[in-house]
């Protein structure tokens, strides 16, 4: 028996006992793994099974999984690590079909397929299921068929609201039908969500069972997702659904959703509110961040405890270790996203690649599309926003662009060298940079120059005439407070004795009672409400200013203004961002004076403004080429078309031009040599002084990373007595690779179990590497795994390889020239390939 065979049989009897199958009788509870019927098994043997174990005298050896009666279940059909699980696919297939098995499991001990002979095809799964969770999913029995010849019109929710309208008075009387439909709240499929809906079919028709719908912001995803769940929970293809969201506040409004939509036939109820009694409810919603919790998701559910998974914002709420919750539960997945897929267009990185922040989203854009079965990076159903603006539903902002002398200067290179990059937001040196670009160019008098212009040309309220509801995001929770106390000195200014400090709010993280304000906000009612009419139920507080908690899944149709008071490098961020005003709204339904209603002339709301101070728009619309290098917008200051005035712009020229030299002027703080003391104890030190912090342990719980990272560069990096910091706390780690100051405190939280190896890592890519591709043969899988390794690690391998210059490879100590040769042709140009799509390079750097 190989090496490989062997650790194979080891690894699978391991899971196979984890996951609560017995080789043997517990106490009253019978042993349920049994091999082929001829094949016997003694407790003596167990460490020796798998001697030549694919093989005997009389064919393959399986596993035969009993249910609780002791009939089989399921078929387990082990191969060794070297080959395939997939390829043992047939011969499984023959002996379920002998043994009256509807359940196989193909595996090698690390890659391993749940296959469900009723459903269609294997797909991969993260661990064994148990015993009872097998036998709960047997009881339910999928028809396609009937999920793929539902008739689903635009009034399918309409019907779960109010079953027998079309039989009232009031719907049959087309005059009286609009307040019908308002009295009643009933909801009607728009045709571009009914044919969202159809195409699923058809893709089930066609044998999938994973979607993924992108769907402009402001599309009505949600109603979307709702109808979805009533197909398949109708049809019988699903007896209990998971709605996954990644914030903690997207939870209230998911369920509140659903529970207005479906609540005539089905339960919805939040995971964390209902821990004992979820099971009775057909939709659960939760954050994918409680699940991760201390491993929540594998300790409290079982694999097959849903039938349709829907993860909400897809490519957020699957990104890094969240995918694992996705994947560990079986059933058909629908992913919603309202990121287009153009930004999937790979560009030269050849300078600073990985450090461009489009490179981290394009990969995780790739990872989502390939997650949920999508050929090509191509979507189930798309709709975007210029469709919904082309067909009446949404909005394009009219955008105010109004750059400064010191905003032009900050779009150069040497600006955008220190802003805090996405993809290495978790590292104190970025953050540190960060708050060096706030201090040297968000001045008080840049500040107020961004305040009036804004002020001075928001558009008004249709109904009231004040300034409009506006959104602003900040740099920075500072920079949020520094612009909030200057708004409302302005307003107290521009409307004397309308606001009392209470016109602009700041909305960060670290605010009491921030998420409410976002809630109260869409509820017209933040700090009061009808300043100026009475009868008019809009917010007294007009403007929110905040850094990201307003950014996704936040739906407040009467936004007028949104300011970008910061620049924006993530095609992701200015997405959501601007998607925040594309929905259409009637301000008359927030007024309750009728005789006031025939004195509003333009009540529909028709366009919104997009302030932007830093050229974003014309970086995202115009000069983003996502197959070049970054290139930003020339600074217009010295030489522009201003007259020959060479003097900074401002408001009567009060603030002071500091130039364009950021590195240079940064401050650098000499930590002293009792901070140096690097040791296990030091790590240790640093993980009770966290876990012993509320608003860290909250914060991580809700999943609010840029909190939980903002927080602990401020208030627990570089502090006396033990001065903390990243850099020491990745050689305390003692890990063979860079650690992101997120993984350690999801170590820490025990939202991961330990920090994986270097060659850990590499071995999960290539796993998933071989599951996506599908090497024929195995040979060569040992020379096809050396070059990915290589290629993935090493720069001077990747350089080569890039060049054409082979012949180096001669000299080469880690990948050599007969190394080369010995990978079949095809891999030596898919390889470098896919891992420029899927791989992220910064997880092996040391």
């Amino acid at each position: 028996m190989s090496n490989k065979e062997a650790t194979a049989r080891i690894k699978i009897n391991k899971l196979l006992e984890a996951a609560g199958w017995r080789f043997f009788a517990e106490g009253d509870a019978p042993a349920n793994i049994r091999l082929e019927p001829s094949v016997t098994l003694k407790s003596s043997d167990l460490d020796a099974l798998g001697e030549n174990f694919e093989k005997t005298s009389k064919g393959f050896i399986d596993f035969l999984l009993l249910d609780a009666k002791g009939f089989p279940l399921i078929v387990l059909e082990a191969k060794s690590e070297d080959k395939n699980p997939l390829v043992g696919k047939e011969q499984a297939r023959k002996y379920a079909k002998s043994q009256n098995c509807r359940f196989v499991i193909l595996s090698n001990g690390n890659l391993h397929y749940f296959w469900d002979l009723a459903r269609g095809n294997p797909y991969l799964i993260t661990s064994l299921p148990t015993p009872d969770s097998v036998t709960g999913y047997q009881q339910v029995t999928p028809n396609p068929q009937r999920l793929i010849e539902e008739v689903v019109n635009d009034d399918y929710i309409a019907l779960t609201l109010r079953p027998h309208y079309q039989s009232d008075a009031a719907w049959r009387n087309v005059a009286e039908r609009p307040g019908y439909i308002q009295a009643n709240k009933l909801r009607f499929l728009r045709p571009y969500q009914l044919k969202a809906v159809h195409v699923l079919q058809q893709a089930v028709q066609e044998g999938k069972d994973r979607f993924l719908f992108e769907m402009a912001t402001g599309t009505g995803k949600t109603l979307t997702a709702a109808a979805v769940i009533k197909l398949f929970l109708r049809s019988g293809n699903a007896r209990r659904v998971l709605f996954l969201v990644d914030r903690l506040e997207l939870e209230d409004q998911a369920k509140k959703a659903f529970a207005a939509l479906l609540s005539a036939d089905f339960q919805t109820v939040i995971y964390k509110e209902n821990r004992d009694d979820w099971r009775r409810a057909e939709i659960v919603v939760t954050t994918v961040q409680s699940l991760l919790f201390n491993n929540k998701y594998q300790r409290l559910f079982s694999p097959t405890d849903f039938d349709l998974v829907i993860s909400d914002e897809a490519h957020r709420s699957i990104g890094g270790n969240a995918r694992a919750v996705f994947d560990y539960f079986i059933g058909y997945k629908l992913g919603l996203t309202a990121t287009p897929r153009d930004y999937l267009r790979r560009f030269d990185g050849s300078n600073g690649r990985t450090r461009d922040p489009r490179e981290a989203e394009r990969r995780l854009l790739l990872d989502t599309y390939r997650t949920f079965g999508c050929e090509n990076s191509q979507p189930t159903y798309r709709y975007s926003l210029l469709d919904g603006v082309k067909e009446g539903y949404l909005i394009n902002p009219t955008v105010v662009d109004a750059r400064t002398e010191i905003t032009t200067e900050l779009l150069s290179e040497a600006g955008y060298a220190v802003t805090l990059a996405d993809d290495a937001g978790n590292d104190q040196e970025e953050t540190y940079k960060q708050r060096e670009f706030e201090k040297r160019f968000f001045s008080e008098a840049t500040n107020q120059l961004f305040c009036k212009t804004f002020l001075e040309n928001a558009l008004r309220d249709p109904v009231s005439g004040e300034i409009g509801k506006s959104i602003i995001f900040a740099v920075s929770q500072h920079h949020a407070a520094k612009l909030a106390q200057i708004l409302n000195q302005m307003a107290d200014r521009m409307f004397p004795a309308k606001y009392q400090s209470d016109f602009a709010v700041q909305v960060t993280s670290q605010i009491q009672d921030a998420q409410q304000f976002t809630i109260t906000f869409v509820n017209n009612n933040l700090l009061g409400s009808a300043n100026f009419i009475p009868a008019y139920k809009t917010s007294k507080a007009r403007v929110c200013v905040t850094v990201g908690m307003m950014t996704t899944g936040y739906d407040c149709p009467d936004i007028l203004n949104l300011g970008l008071f910061r620049p924006i490098f993530s095609p992701t961020d200015f997405i959501q961002i601007k998607g925040r005003g594309t929905r259409k709204h009637n301000f008359l339904e927030q007024l309750f004076d009728d005789n006031l209603k025939d004195s509003i002339t333009k009540p529909q709301k028709t366009a919104f403004k997009l302030f932007d101070f830093f050229a974003n728009c014309e970086y995202f619309e115009e000069e983003f080429n996502y197959d070049e290098v970054l290139k930003l917008p020339k600074p217009q200051g010295k030489g522009s078309d201003n007259g020959g005035d060479t003097s900074p712009a401002g408001v009567d020229g009060a603030y002071e031009h500091l130039g364009n030299d950021l590195i240079a002027s940064l401050k650098v703080e000499q930590i002293t040599q009792e901070g140096m003391k690097i040791d296990r104890m030091f790590f240790e030190k640093f993980e009770d002084s966290v876990r012993d912090n509320a608003t860290i342990a909250a914060a991580v719980e809700a999943g609010q990373w840029d909190r939980v990272i903002d927080y602990v560069n401020r208030e627990i990096f570089d502090k006396p007595h033990e001065y903390y910091s990243l850099d020491k706390l990745r050689k305390a780690a003692a890990v063979d690779r860079r650690l992101t100051l997120r993984e350690i405190l999801e170590k820490v939280f025990g939202l991961i179990p330990r920090f994986k190896s270097r060659d850990e890592l590499l071995e999960e890519e290539f796993a998933k590497f071989v599951a996506d591709t599908k090497p024929e043969g195995t040979a060569a899988i040992p020379a096809i795994k050396t070059f990915f390794k290589a290629y993935a690690t090493s720069d001077t391998v990747r350089g080569i390889i890039e060049s054409g210059h082979f012949t180096d490879l001669a000299t080469n100590p880690y990948f050599s020239t007969r190394d080369f040769k010995a990978v079949p042709a095809k891999y030596r140009a898919m390889i470098p390939d896919y891992i420029k799509d899927y791989v992220s390079l910064n997880q092996f750097a040391p």
